[in-house]
C-alpha cells in the first residue's frame, strides 16, 4: 500500500501497514513562508497503544534474528534514504525552515550515516567474558571455580519521542541502535515536522523491516504521547525535548520502573579565556546563529568572557553577525532561516525583551526581520551583552539564534563557578591558548561534554547531560548499551 499520493494525507505505520489515522489529519507549515507542506496522521490514543502491541508481539522473534539480518535491514535502509536524498532533503527543507546545507548534511545526511553506523553495531559483540572465581566449600555448596559470563539483552519495546530540530538524525539516532541491538520501536515524531519521520518508515519498510518492529504515530494531541510513554507494552522510553517534558515522563516510567533515556535542555557555557584564540571563539560561538536558528540543545549560547578579552570579543561577534544573512532557506546565501512556529518566534523574542528589561545590552539585532512578502517566522540573531548570572537570560533555555554574554574578572576558579551555576550541564565550551590549561578546565566543568577550542563532536563519544540536561549516554556503541539490559550468566566447571 503507498505511503502517501503527492499532495495527499500521510497515514499512520502500523503492524507493517500503512493505517488511515481516526482523528483525521493536520497541516504541516512551512516556517519560511506559512504555505502548507503536507497532511499528517492525527492518531488516537487507541492506534498509539495498537502500535505498541504490535512492537510488543514482534518482540521476540526480532530480538532472535541473527545480527548479520538485522545489519543488512539496516544497511539497505541506508541506501534506500541515500537514493531518495533529493527529495527528502527538500522535504525536511520545508518541514524545518532548515538552509538547503543543513537540511542535506546535517539532516538527512546524519540520518544515512547513523543507519550505517549502527548496522555495524549489530554485529558488534554482546557477550563478555568475566574472570573465573574459586569458591571455597560452604552453605552455598561444594568448593568450585564458577565461570561469568556478561551479555548484553534487547530491552523490549522502545517508545521514541523524537525533537522538532532535527526529524532525521534524532529519530535515526534512536531507532538505528535499538533496532540494532534488538529491540522493537514506536516512534512518536514531533507534530511540527513528522513527515520526515515517515520517510523514514518507508526506507525500513522497503528494505523489510519484519511487521510490528518499527511503527510510527504522529499528532498534535498529548493523548498519543502519554500512550507511547505508560502503554503496558512499553518497556523503555527514549526521548530528546524540553527538561519540563523529560521531567513528566520520568514521573511515569518510575510507576512502572520504565528504562530511560533522556537528552534534555542545555544552556551551554563558553568559557574565552585571556589567552584564547578570539576568531576561533567566535566561528565556535557563531554557530548558535546558523545552526538550526539556535533551535539545537548543545549550543554555546552562554559566553563567560575574561573581562580583558571582552571588549574584543563583542567587537568580533557583532562583526560576525553582520554576515548572518536572514532569509528563505531555499535560497542560496541564507545563513539563518526561521524558527519553528509563530509561537516558538514570539516565546524568543519575549526573551530578548526581557534580557533587556533585565539590563542587559542588545549589541546585535532584537528587532524582527522581515523577509520575502512578510510570511514565516523568522528572528533576528541577537547579542546580548553585559549580563549577569542572575538575568533568566542567562539561566533559562531560550532555543534560539540569541547569544548573551557575561564577563568575570577572576581567574579560572571564578569562570568555572560562573558556568557550573547552571541547572543544565549538557555541552560547554573552553577556548584557551595554553591547550593543558582549558583540559584542567574542563574536567572541573559539570557538564556531560566539553569542547576544548571546538564546537566539533566525535560521533563515537558518549553524549548526554549532567544535572536536569538529561539521564543516560548514547552515540557510537553507547548507544547500543543505553538500548540493552545486562545479564549475567554463572556456571560452575
Amino acid at each position: 500500500m503507498s505511503t502517501h499520493q503527492p499532495g495527499g494525507p500521510q497515514r499512520l505505520y502500523i503492524g507493517g501497514q500503512w493505517v488511515e489515522p481516526d482523528g483525521g489529519h493536520y497541516e504541516v507549515v512551512n516556517p519560511a513562508d506559512e504555505s502548507v507542506v503536507g497532511l499528517a496522521p492525527e492518531a488516537s490514543r487507541g492506534q498509539a497503544e495498537e502500535a505498541a502491541r504490535a512492537a510488543a508481539d514482534a518482540f521476540a522473534s526480532w530480538s532472535r534474528t541473527a545480527p548479520e539480518e538485522r545489519a543488512a535491514i539496516l544497511d539497505r535502509a541506508a541506501d534506500i534514504i541515500q537514493r531518495e536524498y533529493e527529495p527528502w532533503s527538500e522535504l525536511a527543507r520545508a518541514e524545518t525552515g532548515a538552509p538547503t546545507g543543513i537540511a542535506r548534511g546535517m539532516q538527512v545526511g546524519v540520518g544515512v550515516a547513523r543507519f550505517r553506523r549502527y548496522a555495524k553495531g549489530a554485529l558488534e559483540p554482546v557477550e563478555r567474558g568475566l574472570p573465573p572465581q574459586v569458591t571455597d566449600a560452604g552453605p552455598m555448596g561444594r568448593a568450585s571455580v564458577l565461570g561469568a559470563l556478561e551479555v548484553r539483552q534487547p530491552v523490549g519495546v522502545v517508545s521514541c519521542i523524537t525533537s522538532y530540530n532535527n526529524p532525521w538524525a534524532n529519530p535515526a539516532g534512536k531507532v538505528a541502535p535499538a533496532l540494532a541491538m534488538g529491540n522493537t520501536v514506536v516512534v512518536k515524531p514531533a507534530p511540527q515536522d513528522p513527515l520526515s519521520v515517515f520517510r523514514m518508515a518507508q526506507a525500513l519498510h522497503e528494505a523489510g523491516v519484519p511487521a510490528g518492529v518499527v511503527n510510527v504515530v504522529s499528532g498534535t494531541s498529548v493523548e498519543v504521547g502519554e500512550a507511547a510513554v505508560d502503554s503496558p507494552h512499553v518497556d523503555m522510553v527514549s526521548f530528546t525535548g524540553s527538561t519540563g517534558v523529560g521531567q513528566r515522563i520520568a514521573e511515569v516510567c518510575g510507576r512502572t520502573m520504565k528504562r530511560q533515556l533522556m537528552e534534555l535542555g542545555g544552556k551551554g557555557a563558553a568559557i574565552v579565556l585571556e589567552d584564547a584564540d578570539l576568531d576561533a571563539a567566535v566561528m565556535g560561538i557563531g554557530t548558535t546563529f546558523s545552526f538550526y536558528s539556535g533551535q539545537i540543545c548543545t549550543a554555546p549560547t552562554r559566553v563567560i568572557a575574561h573581562r580583558s578579552v571582552y571588549d574584543r570579543l563583542v567587537e568580533k561577534l557583532t562583526g560576525y553577525l553582520t554576515f548572518m544573512t536572514v532569509g528563505d532557506p531555499a535560497e542560496h546565501g541564507t545563513v539563518v532561516g526561521p524558527v519553528i512556529s509563530a509561537a516558538h518566534r514570539d516565546r524568543v523574542e519575549s526573551y530578548v525583551e526581557l534580557g533587556r528589561k533585565e539590563g542587559a545590552r542588545i549589541a546585535y539585532g532584537g528587532e524582527r526581520p522581515v523577509v520575502g512578502g512578510g510570511r514565516g517566522f523568522y528572528v533576528a540573531p541577537t547579542l546580548l551583552v553585559d549580563c549577569t548570572n542572575e538575568m533568566r537570560v542567562v539561566r533559562e533555555e531560550i532555543f534560539g539564534p540569541v547569544v548573551v554574554v557575561v564577563p568575570f574578572d577572576g581567574g579560572e576558579d571564578e569562570a568555572v563557578a560562573l558556568a557550573n551555576d547552571s541547572d543544565f550541564g549538557l555541552i560547554s565550551y573552553v577556548w584557551s591558548g595554553d591547550s593543558a590549561r582549558a583540559f584542567r578546565v574542563a574536567r572541573r566543568l559539570r557538564a556531560g561534554g566539553v569542547g576544548v577550542n571546538t564546537i566539533g563532536r566525535n560521533m563515537e563519544a558518549p553524549f548526554g547531560g549532567f544535572k536536569r540536561s538529561g539521564v543516560g549516554r548514547d552515540v557510537g556503541s553507547y548507544a547500543l548499551h543505553a538500548y540493552s539490559e545486562v545479564q549475567s550468566i554463572v556456571w560452575t566447571g
